[in-house]
Formats: structure tokens, sequence, C-alpha cells
């Protein structure tokens, strides 16, 4: 399987990145490591993980994620096959986002432990900070790339006017840049990538890895009116996608993934993937059946007609 490298890093990922945001809350561990153990058996090399994963389910405090990942890599010996990403600058307890850097140089000896590893391959500000200077934020990532306890950074959720002033800054102080964006971005939200922050990332050689490549499982095509949104556990998610306009994406995944014999969700991923401007996108799974699916998206074909059918029904 083809890898791409991320960035200007010495990293190079397979185009999926199993997207560990589900680890602790929809997949329990024993789940998790079947899963796991799949992905990384297909060729894939690449997990996304945060500090905050899962912190929004009771009883949980953040870092669910992290210490199913670790425990996973630890009894299978296998921490050099495996690209771990993970973020900074999510509310764990401190009542804002923060990427002050107290808080980074706390939060990633916290991640470390909780993936028991001496180094994360990839360490990303979650959120802007806006009461902290780029400046102090790079400057803290600075002495842990010194440390060799992280090996790049990057960032998530930053807009082209965000990620200009954080690479201006880095250029500027001679300090460590973003060498990865994780932008939302699918079949149905194109706009806040497509343009400005996608030209950005183009110019300066930055990788992108976008996240909720499924809508939140929309474009599985298993949600089609609000009568479905009880499905599962992220059906809430959902509702925002019924409309004309949603339903128009469904049509033409339908039509393209019955040409290819192929599932929906196959060729939403597939389609993110044939774009020359990311890298790869994440995507979760909760059973074997699912994760078998996501695998097929990464070998799916599609040509210039199908590619031009979604584009025009996104559109």
């Amino acid at each position: 399987m083809q890898k791409r490298r991320l960035g200007r890093t010495d990293l190079e990922i397979a185009p999926l990145v199993f997207g560990g945001n589900v680890f602790g809350w929809t997949a329990d561990e024993r789940t998790s490591f079947s899963l796991l153990d799949r992905f990384v058996e297909a060729g894939f090399n690449a997990v996304d993980t945060a500090d905050a994963y899962s912190r929004w389910v009771p009883g949980n405090k953040g870092g669910e994620s992290e210490t199913i990942i670790g425990k996973w890599m630890k009894a299978r010996g296998n921490r050099e096959r495996v690209v771990v990403i993970t973020k900074v600058g999510s509310d764990m307890g401190q009542g804002k986002k923060d990427l002050s850097a107290a808080h980074i140089e706390k939060a990633v000896e916290d991640s470390l432990k909780r993936l028991q590893i001496d180094a994360i391959d990839l360490y990303l500000s979650h959120w802007p900070d806006p009461t902290t200077p780029h400046e102090e934020t790079l400057g803290a990532y600075q002495k842990l790339i010194k440390a060799g306890k992280v090996r790049a950074i990057g960032a998530s959720n930053l807009d082209a006017g965000q990620l200009r002033a954080a690479l201006d800054i880095a250029r500027l102080r001679d300090l460590p840049r973003y060498e990865v964006l994780q932008p939302e971005y699918n079949l149905y939200d194109r706009a806040s990538y497509e343009g400005p922050l996608a030209d950005l990332c183009a110019a300066e050689g930055l990788g992108v890895i976008t996240y909720y490549s499924l809508a939140s499982g929309f474009l599985s095509g298993k949600y089609r009116s609000v009568a479905d949104l009880g499905k599962s556990a992220r059906g809430g998610g959902v509702k925002k996608y019924l409309d004309k306009r949603g339903l128009r994406i469904l049509d033409a995944l339908d039509a393209v993934a019955a040409r290819h014999k192929a599932a929906p969700a196959e060729v939403a991923l597939a389609w993110i993937i044939a774009r020359p401007d990311v890298t790869a996108p994440i995507a979760s799974a909760t059973s074997l059946e699912q994760l078998e699916s996501l695998i097929r998206s990464a070998s799916l074909p599609l040509s210039a007609a199908d590619v031009r059918e979604l584009d025009d029904a996104s559109a």
C-alpha cells in the first residue's frame, strides 16, 4: 500500500487513519484491540486520538482512548509499526481551551504515560486558544521536540488566517511550524476547507488529515430520515444533514456505489482519498464489519466521471 508523507516530516502514513474517539466510548477495550489488530494487519499504520477522548461520556474523565491504545501497543509490541497522533488543548477540567506552555508541558506527560511511549509522532493543537500567543505555544512544542518527546506538530480547527499567523510566527521566531492541518471535511462539509485554507496548505506543503470524513456517519447512508437518528449514539449530530442537499449527496453516493458494488461510506472516503490536497481521511469503526468497509475504501478506484458526479451533487 502506497504511503504518503505528512508535510515536511519524515512520517509516512497509509491513506486512511483510524479515528480513536470511539475507544472507551462506543468500543470497549476488547473490541478496540480487535479493531486495531485488523487495521494494522490490513497495512494501515496511523491512529488518531486526543487527551480529551472520551471525556464526554458519563463516568469518563478523558484519556480513555489513549489508555486503550497504549495498552494495545504494549500487548502487541508493535510501537514501531504505529504512527501515533494525539492532541492537546481541549478543556480537561481547567474550564477553557488551553494551549499555554504550562498546560502543554503537563498534558504531554499525561499523554505519554497513558500511551506508554517515549515520544508522540504527531502532536496537534486541538483548538485555537485566543488567550495564548502562537509564540508561547510553538515555544513549548520546541522544547518537547528538542527533548525527544514529540517528533512533529500540527493543528486542528484553524482557519486560513489563524494558520497563516502561526506559520508566520514560526518563521519569524525560528520556531517549529505546524506541518499538518486537521480540518473538518467531507462531501457535505466542504466550505471551511476548500478555498483559502486548502490553498495555504498546498502552498506551504502541509499534510492534511480530515476529520468527520463521513459527516458523523451520515454519508454511510444509514440515516435518511429523522426516524433513523436513533440508530446509534452519534445520531443526534446527523439531523443537520437531512436537507435537500444532503439527500442529493446520498443519491449520488448510491449511484456511484452501485456502479462499483461498494457501500456509500466507501465511496465517500474514496472521494476524499482521491483529492490531491488531502493526505488521508480519519474514519472510525466500532465493529469488524464496519472496519472491513473502511479498508475497502482505500483501494476503491473512482473515475473522473464518478468524482464529477459527487462534486456536482455536493456543490
